[in-house]
């Protein structure tokens, strides 16, 4: 549902103009939101209720302090935990679940405008499941779409979350996909490549100018078809794009997996390490001294491990789990601030809290998971005011069944979002 609006007769010209009006024009709106219980972004409260005012929150704490609460409309949320929306770390809205159709037919066959029809349907999937903030790291071939999905829902053509969007990504000569062809073979490629420290530069700028919130590299990757991960940037290029960046107010991300590819990442400035697979705790322990993040993306590893036939639960862990599974806990031993990000697109939009729960299961405390899905990420991206349930943040809020804190799986059962005042789901 998306707003209020008083039913009129559809017959009447009268009843259409002033649902018009009703539509188009600001009405100030005041509503009281009363949950079971307030989850803040931080910790968790009972008897608690929320007032927003237009697209503000205006009141978080017990009813009976709340100065003039007759003035508001109550919207009750029996046996439910209201929180912050949440801050989708790693998503890709222009691809779809590898067992549908692989990557590299994605980039190769699948048209830009097919993809943003496809990247549209999955923006919504997210808002209703509760994610109203996402970053969308890399279009994979698809040039600049993602900055124009971006516009259409800043414009209010389309629901979707609040997008900070990559552009094209950034990658070595030679270092990406599609490949295996022969060399005559000239293919579209899934990001931008470039060598040297001034094609590196350029092509920073030029992502900047097109619209991208921030620029994704890829300090590693397979040189060939099936290879172990390799670092691909020198230092130097590493260096350049950040500082490129940086100058210009932006941030640089990088994927990468393996502990030299991370190293030369950290190093150069980075903000957030995507995946991180092959992490060690001499790599997480910098990490955390250069104020690095780690954004672990497990469940698109579980997504792909099952797409080639592990059953999970039924069976041992693979290598790629087992490995997961270690490097996540290194990391949280060495007390590195670990971001919510699933890499959705690899698994399907709108199952976004795959994440949180793979992030509990492989050991994370759940309120340190809903911290890391709302206030830490908050933080980690510079978003000043959200991720909070506090006064004069926007208001970007979720309401689940029953407390995720004692059930991690109730993040699935996403069943009121409103984002930026205005309520998009309510059941």
């Amino acid at each position: 549902m998306i707003n209020s609006i008083p039913k009129i007769a559809a017959s009447s010209k009268i009843g259409g103009l002033l649902l018009w009006f009703l539509l188009v024009l600001p009405v100030k709106a005041q509503v009281l939101l009363v949950p079971d219980r307030v989850f803040d972004g931080e910790e968790i409260h009972s008897n608690w209720v929320v007032a927003v005012t237009n697209n503000k929150i205006t009141y978080a704490g017990p009813e009976s302090e709340l100065k003039k609460r007759s003035s508001y409309t109550k919207q009750e949320l029996k046996g439910m935990t209201l929180m912050p929306g949440l801050i989708e770390g790693h998503s890709h809205l222009l691809l779809h679940p590898y067992n549908e159709t692989d990557w590299n037919d994605q980039v190769l066959k699948e048209s830009p405008v097919e993809r943003a029809i496809r990247g549209s349907v999955h923006a919504k999937k997210s808002l209703m499941a509760g994610v109203t903030t996402m970053r969308d790291l890399g279009s994979e071939g698809a040039g600049y779409t993602d900055v124009y999905l971006k516009k259409c829902i800043d414009d209010g053509i389309i629901p979707g979350p609040r997008l900070l969007v990559a552009g094209p990504a950034i990658v070595a000569t030679g270092a990406y996909g599609p490949k295996g062809f022969h060399d005559g073979v000239n293919v579209p490629l899934g990001a931008k490549p470039v060598s040297g420290r001034d094609e590196a530069i350029k092509e920073v700028r030029n992502q900047m100018g097109n619209g991208a919130d921030l620029i994704k590299i890829y300090a590693d990757y397979r040189w060939s078809p099936g290879a172990i991960p390799q670092p691909t940037f020198l230092q130097e290029e590493i260096d350049a794009m950040v500082a490129t960046a940086t100058t210009a107010g932006k941030y640089v991300v990088a994927h990468a997996g393996t502990p030299e590819g991370m190293r030369q990442a950290i190093l150069g400035g980075v903000e957030t390490i995507e995946h991180g697979d092959w992490g060690t705790m001499e790599i997480f322990k910098l990490m955390k001294e250069k104020n690095v993040a780690l954004c672990p993306t497990l469940a698109a590893g579980d997504a792909i491990e099952q797409y080639k036939g592990w059953k999970k639960g039924k069976e041992a862990d693979t290598d790629r789990i087992a490995k997961k599974k270690q490097s996540f806990a290194l990391a949280l031993q060495s007390g590195v601030d670990i971001v919510f990000g699933g890499d959705v697109g690899v698994f399907p939009h709108g199952e976004n809290y795959r994440e949180l729960v793979l992030m509990v299961q492989y050991g994370m405390q759940p309120l340190m998971a809903l911290q890391s899905a709302t206030s830490l990420n908050a933080r980690v991206f510079h978003l000043e005011n959200l991720g909070r349930v506090k006064n004069n943040f926007l208001a970007d809020l979720i309401a689940v069944e029953g407390n995720p804190l004692v059930n991690i799986e109730q993040m699935q059962h996403v069943r009121f979002v409103m984002k930026d005042g205005v309520i998009y789901k309510n059941e």
